[in-house]
């Protein structure tokens, strides 16, 4: 049985851009996540993902097994939030026995589908599962996001993956002659730190990652995380990136990692913050039963706490988390200003979410 109190997660903002003069701010929480065979009959507790799923407004799957999953998730989804989501799924990929799917998943009230949901024509055959592409429309701002959904061969070795990775430079300069009006982004399981080699010709276009430090997959020791796999590609000049960050769910919904591999996922969801968007990772604290250790919430003392504590809170990313340490010591949140990029509103919002000891 799953039982849960609410809390807030690290969260920063994105201004995404239209506008190639000027930044234009959409108000949405894009997200991506490897979601470990999703639709296989392997205990996946789509309560739990759906817990954390509904902190972002536009999602990304990666290793979709049955679309009717994505349906029950959905679902879910619906049932927490009291609002309508919409979702469509690709075609199976793949060369083998094994094939998968990738998926969008929507929230109504925020984004709209618009057009041009397609797997990528691979040309040079040179993928294993070509990335299934999309435009996305934000309905209260209008700005448009082009999104790439991508799961790169792991394979035996990293010569394995290379060519699939290198071939991300040509997808992007293929998105701008089909999305000519928005803002493109990358997103997915590529199976590679984005500080590889293999990733010089998409950097040649002026694209970058998101995430440049931390790790997304959950390691089999319990508590720690290991590769930094997963990631969003973005053009600076389109997008005004001022955050993204690792949803560490095991910490929100307060399992271990062998029960968080097992019931959700290996990999940790990743996302990005666009204009004024608040993103909602408000999850559980207590998960009872299904081997998972129950833990009482506690409050994170900004003098004490470690960087993955520091994390869980509003408008800190891990690289805030550091200058916090740094900083040290504390004697009020508000006093989080001497940060770069944590503002007086941001500082009252962090002092505001009940996280911090002694607010």
């Amino acid at each position: 049985m799953l039982c849960w109190k609410r809390s807030l997660s690290l969260l920063s903002p994105l201004v995404v851009a239209v506008s190639f003069a000027s930044h234009a701010a959409a108000d949405i929480t894009v997200g991506s996540w490897n979601l470990k065979h999703l639709g296989w009959n392997n205990g996946k507790r789509l309560d739990a993902v759906a817990d954390v799923a509904k902190g972002a407004d536009l999602w990304a799957l990666e290793e979709v097994m049955d679309d009717s999953a994505v349906t029950q998730l959905k679902r879910e989804l619906e049932r927490q939030t009291g609002e309508a989501w919409s979702s469509m799924t690709s075609h199976t990929v793949g060369r083998s026995s094994y094939r998968e799917s990738y998926a969008y998943l929507w929230r109504d009230s925020a984004v709209e589908y618009t057009k041009g949901a397609v797997l990528y024509l691979d040309p040079g055959d040179l993928f294993a599962r070509e990335p299934y592409l999309a435009e996305f429309r934000d309905k209260d701002t209008g700005d448009k996001i082009a999104m790439a959904a991508v799961h790169i061969v792991y394979g035996d070795n990293r010569a394995d993956r290379t060519p699939e990775i290198r071939e991300m430079a040509s997808i992007w300069e293929w998105m701008r002659e089909v999305y000519p009006d928005s803002a493109r982004i990358l997103a997915g399981d590529f199976n590679l730190p984005p500080s590889d080699s293999a990733w010089q010709s998409l950097r040649d276009t002026g694209a970058q990652p998101a995430i440049t430090h931390g790790a997304t997959t959950l390691s089999e020791t319990n508590g720690q995380y290991a590769s930094l796999y997963d990631n969003f590609w973005y053009d600076p000049v389109e997008l005004d990136a001022t955050g993204a960050g690792i949803v560490r769910f095991p910490e929100m919904l307060g399992i271990d990692h062998a029960t968080a591999r097992d019931i959700v996922s290996d990999h940790a969801p990743i996302y990005l913050t666009t204009g004024n968007a608040q993103a909602r990772f408000a999850g559980a604290d207590e998960l009872a039963g299904e081997g998972g250790q129950a833990r009482a919430p506690s409050c994170i003392d900004l003098d004490t706490a470690t960087a993955s504590e520091l994390d869980r809170l509003p408008n800190v990313g891990p690289a805030r988390a550091q200058d916090i340490i740094d900083g040290r010591p504390w004697a009020t949140a508000d006093d989080l200003t001497r940060i770069s990029g944590i503002g007086t509103s941001r500082a009252h919002e962090i002092a505001a979410s009940g996280l911090v000891c002694g607010t």
